[in-house]
């Protein structure tokens, strides 16, 4: 059971309850579920309602609720642990696997394998990525362990990812703005269309090879195959990705790997920031196109929060 405590400061002696709590982070939706799922609020150990003043110096504290039941079956997935604590989790993800149970994927996704982890440590839980990737792009997927640090997370969390694209391009920032929508010919694609929605891709090209270049992209909004579609359409689509006119001559899935993810911690407020190296697949071909000199991961910026 997490519980959580707050010291009530001078500047917001008098303030009601809920009110104080909302200051700190804790969203409506929490507070009434602790209210009517939960065990409610005390402060300095006796029980207190959230219309009531509290005063300076103060403990607040409260239990949050027990989790809803997911219909997630717990299944083996082979994924790594990037970090974990008490409110968050950064899992590492293969390419081939899917974040979540849809039609197409019912199961083997990494919802399933998160729900497996945790069951062989004997522990219980739901599977809430606070951001999603495509089944073939693999890195980094932030998850919240709890209701309290979800929206937290997804406020601080921003990320950069590694892509390698066909063709060679200036070293150095680039920018590619221009909207998205859906295409008529694909129930997934996307393309680049006047009636679209705003879209804003930042990237650096880190290195140039032969035939490929291997960028750091920051998507500033978050639109389905944002950096897959913007980098086609500047005519030069990541390798592999067959689905926005690139080819899989070199390597058998799109060359887009979630390599930084950086966030503020939900409880302490800590500036955090994970890493995840090219995976095989992408090294060998970044190695065959002699990418990998003249950069370090440590030394990219994860850049602004994503605008979504």
């Amino acid at each position: 059971m997490t519980v959580l405590r707050y010291t009530v400061p001078p500047e917001k002696d008098g303030c009601r309850l809920g009110l104080f709590l909302r200051t700190q982070g804790v969203t409506a939706g929490l507070i009434k579920s602790v209210k009517y799922d939960g065990d409610g609020f005390f402060a300095d150990g006796r029980p207190v309602r959230t219309n009531e003043p509290v005063h300076t110096g103060q403990c607040i504290h409260f239990a949050l609720p027990p989790e809803q039941e997911t219909s997630v079956t717990p299944q083996p997935v082979p994924f790594s642990v990037a970090y974990e604590d008490e409110f968050t989790a950064v899992l590492d993800k293969p390419a081939g696997i899917a974040v979540h149970p849809t039609l197409n994927y019912p199961d083997g996704t990494l919802a399933n394998g998160w729900l497996h982890y945790l069951q062989a440590q004997g522990r219980t839980g739901v599977f809430r990525p606070i951001n999603r990737i495509d089944k073939n792009t693999s890195g980094l997927v932030l998850c919240a362990q709890n209701a309290f640090a979800a929206p937290l997370l997804a406020a601080s969390a921003h990320k950069c990812y590694l892509a390698i694209v066909q063709g060679t391009l200036p070293l150095g920032p680039g920018r590619v703005e221009a909207p998205i929508a859906r295409r008529g010919d694909s129930i997934i694609g996307r393309c680049v269309r006047e009636d679209g929605k705003y879209s804003l891709t930042e990237y650096t090209v880190l290195a140039v090879g032969h035939s490929h270049s291997l960028a750091a992209c920051y998507p500033r909004t978050g639109r389905t195959h944002q950096i897959r579609v913007h980098m086609a359409y500047i005519g030069h689509p990541l390798a592999g990705d067959t689905l926005y006119g690139g080819s899989d001559a070199v390597i058998h899935r799109h060359a887009l790997h979630c390599g930084i993810l950086c966030f503020s911690h939900p409880l302490t407020g800590q500036a955090l920031r994970v890493e995840s190296p090219l995976p095989a697949d992408m090294a060998a071909l970044a190695q065959a196109e002699q990418l990998l000199d003249g950069w370090q991961l440590s030394a990219l910026p994860c850049g602004a929060p994503d605008e979504t």
